[in-house]
């Protein structure tokens, strides 16, 4: 067996293998263009090396704008987006005041812990409903 086809055979094995250990589909696109190489190599036994390798180029490069294109950020939809969004999670509930919203800004207890909440001036004990989570601080409005 000539060298150069070890050496695309060796280097496409190398680069999908390397896709195992550190996962993200970049590899994975390059060894398909090198094993590509492979059987050109099968085809046209007398590429030059320099043929060789602008086909390397070429095909990485292509499979590379295939997997951007056509692969990248097609994650389907989560069935719970707010997951990780736990301010989020809170717009439309209603709480009462634990601190007096004073210049703008007070306080809530949920569940176990203390929001900081941002609104107009209320007393401590108000009802009020949260509108928006921004920063760690909910905006929230008075409830009748």
């Amino acid at each position: 067996m000539r060298v150069e086809l070890m050496v695309w055979g060796g280097l496409a094995l190398l680069l999908i293998a390397a896709e195992t250990l550190a996962p993200g589909v970049f590899m994975l696109w390059l060894g398909l263009a090198a094993a590509v190489v492979f059987v050109l190599l099968l085809v046209f036994p007398d590429l030059p090396p320099i043929g060789q390798a602008i086909a390397f180029v070429s095909l990485g490069f292509a499979a590379i704008a295939i997997y951007m294109r056509f692969f990248r950020n097609k994650e389907r939809p989560s069935d719970q987006p707010l997951l990780n969004r736990r301010g989020e999670q809170l717009v439309g509930q209603v709480y009462v005041l634990d601190q007096a919203i004073v210049d703008g800004r007070g306080r809530v207890k949920i569940g176990d812990a203390f929001w900081t909440v941002e609104g107009e001036d209320l007393p401590q004990g108000a009802r009020v409903r949260v509108v928006s989570a921004h920063n760690m601080s909910l905006q929230v409005r008075g409830v009748g």
